[in-house]
């Protein structure tokens, strides 16, 4: 057993430093002796097996469980060696079945028919809101910001990335915006009370992000140009100048891409824009790390562009832009799990010790999957007629110093005047 766990991570450790403690106290180390060191115990003989059968099922679990410690360093640093090393080494025939394998379930894993998308979305995001207040910027983006100088806060990463999308959507006075997966509201807030729309209408499955979304929208009286619904993306009616989608079309499934896009198509207007913000593959379709499965996202699935252009296509849709963000999400992850941590006696005051490290080893696995594997976030401008849009990209730009305008002067009208009343 040892020489086969020595073996298998000194492949993998070959930069930086690991240090591994058995359950009977023998303990070996790899790597160069560069980096910050990290050491690791395997608490028990049966958990060196599940490491070495499953990793990436049983690995989250394991230090769930307090059978796999870190003893230095973190479970990020951990990850990070591992999967750095990963990158370019051949997969062991067992680890290339379980991937083959899951691939092919990958249709029933992620069945999302409207009562399983309810009961997968009510599993995360209607966990208590005082954890993600732990952790989310003050608008409560729950999704990938845009880093534009690398000492950007997380708070102006965040409406950086709003003023992105809303950029390339194009907004005017006049259009209506639906905003599918609108989470607690903020998109939807930026785009009516900054981008200038004229209504917004958002739809969650999710209650607890509903009644956040729409009392935040009574208190900054826009409560009659931005509504919520509790609603399926399928039953939405009517016709939208806008649609965006940021964060909801990992929940999807590959086998409701088709409808996704028929939908989108119905809803849209003739001369209408769309954007698509998702996190996917860029090295190709892939199965879904079936611990975040089974403990996170239930019924998640990250796209490749491969999956996601045919199926807009067949829609009778267009493609006019696509950005990859890289590594963009890795700094926003690196500053929840930050915050999370530097929180975690509030965390475990809502929840147990077990559910603290099930969220520390979630943060930490995605940070380190958006640094050192094919993970990335897709930005995708669809509209139905090519003439909807500009034929260069310079209109970004002017949107964007329009926007921060409107941001600078909704600022200066919530700051109490400085001057003195007149005599």
């Amino acid at each position: 057993m040892l020489r086969i766990l020595q073996a298998v991570l000194s492949q993998l450790v070959v930069h930086g430093t690991l240090h591994v403690v058995l359950p009977d106290g023998r303990r070996f180390s790899c790597g160069d002796g560069s980096g910050a060191p990290v050491q690791i115990r395997f608490a028990d003989r049966m958990a060196l097996w599940a490491f070495l059968l499953d990793p990436e099922m049983k690995l989250g679990e394991l230090f769930m469980d307090r059978r796999l410690l870190v003893e230095q360093g973190s479970i990020h640093g951990f990850l990070a060696l591992i999967l750095s090393g990963a990158r370019g080494q051949p997969a062991s025939l067992l680890e290339r079945a379980l991937d083959h394998g899951r691939f092919l379930l990958r249709h029933l894993t992620t069945r999302n028919t409207r009562d399983r998308s309810r009961d997968n979305v009510a599993h995360h995001y209607d966990l208590d809101d005082r954890l993600y207040a732990l952790f989310l910027d003050a608008d409560w983006q729950y999704s990938c910001a845009y880093f534009e100088n690398p000492e950007q806060s997380l708070d102006d990463a965040q409406l950086a990335k709003k003023r992105h999308i809303a950029a390339k959507l194009l907004v005017e006075p006049e259009h209506r915006v639906l905003d599918i997966g609108c989470g607690w509201g903020g998109m939807c807030l930026y785009l009516t009370e900054t981008a200038g729309a004229r209504e917004a209408l958002g739809v969650t499955l999710s209650r607890e992000q509903l009644a956040v979304a729409q009392e935040r929208a009574q208190r900054s009286g826009a409560g009659e140009r931005a509504r919520f619904a509790l609603q399926d993306y399928r039953d939405v009616v009517g016709v939208f100048e806008r649609i965006v989608s940021v964060g909801m079309f990992e929940h999807i499934g590959p086998r409701f891409y088709p409808a996704f896009f028929e939908t989108c198509r119905r809803l849209l207007s003739e001369d209408g824009v769309m954007l698509l913000h998702t996190i996917g593959c860029s090295d190709g379709p892939n199965h879904t790390n079936p611990w975040l499965n089974r403990y996170i996202f239930p019924g998640g699935y990250l796209p490749a562009l491969s999956e996601i252009l045919p199926a807009a296509e067949k829609a009778g849709l267009i493609v006019t832009d696509v950005e990859v963000l890289r590594l963009h999400y890795a700094k926003t992850l690196q500053a929840w799990r930050e915050r999370f941590m530097a929180r975690r006696e509030e965390a475990l005051a809502l929840y147990d010790e077990r559910f603290c490290l099930m969220w520390e080893f979630y943060l930490a696995m995605s940070q380190a999957a958006f640094e050192h594997q094919d993970v990335v976030v897709f930005q995708l401008q669809i509209v139905r007629h090519q003439e909807a849009v500009p034929l260069t990209r310079d209109y970004i730009d002017e949107r964007k110093a329009t926007l921060r305008a409107a941001e600078a002067a909704a600022d200066t009208a919530r700051k109490p005047s400085n001057l003195a009343p007149a005599a």
